[in-house]
C-alpha cells in the first residue's frame, strides 16, 4: 500500500493548501506549506502552514485563538496540492481581517 504524502520538490518545497469547513464546506483559506509544518499538522491535527512574507511555521489561531483542529486531508491527483478539512475553533474567524472566510471580495456580484 502506497503511503500518500505531498510532492514538495515539485513546486520548490511547497504546496498550496485549500482550507475548507469541514461541516459548512465554506471556503476558508489558500495557504502553503513546506514538509516541516506538513508533518507536525499531521502529528498534532492542528493546521500549521508556513508564511512565505515572514518565511516561518505558524499555526493558525496561536494568537487570536482562531485555531483549526484538522477533521480529514485530500491530496489531489498530481500529489502537489491539499485540502484541509477543519473544525473551527474560537470565533470561528479564518481570515486576519476579522474576516469568517479569506475570501468574501466578490468582483461579478459585489
Amino acid at each position: 500500500m502506497k503511503v500518500l504524502k505531498p510532492n514538495f520538490e515539485k513546486r520548490g518545497g511547497f504546496v498550496p493548501v485549500i482550507v475548507q469547513d469541514s461541516v459548512s464546506k465554506e471556503v476558508l483559506m489558500l495557504a502553503y506549506q513546506n514538509e516541516e509544518a506538513w508533518r507536525k499538522s499531521i502529528r498534532e491535527l492542528t493546521l500549521t502552514l508556513f508564511s512565505t512574507s515572514r518565511k516561518k511555521l505558524w499555526t493558525k489561531g496561536e494568537t487570536s485563538g482562531n485555531r483549526m483542529q484538522i477533521v480529514d486531508v485530500i491530496i489531489d491527483c498530481d500529489e502537489d496540492a491539499l485540502l484541509y478539512l477543519v473544525k473551527m475553533q474560537g470565533d470561528q474567524v479564518a481570515c486576519h481581517t476579522g474576516a469568517r472566510s479569506c475570501f468574501y471580495r466578490f468582483l461579478l456580484n459585489p
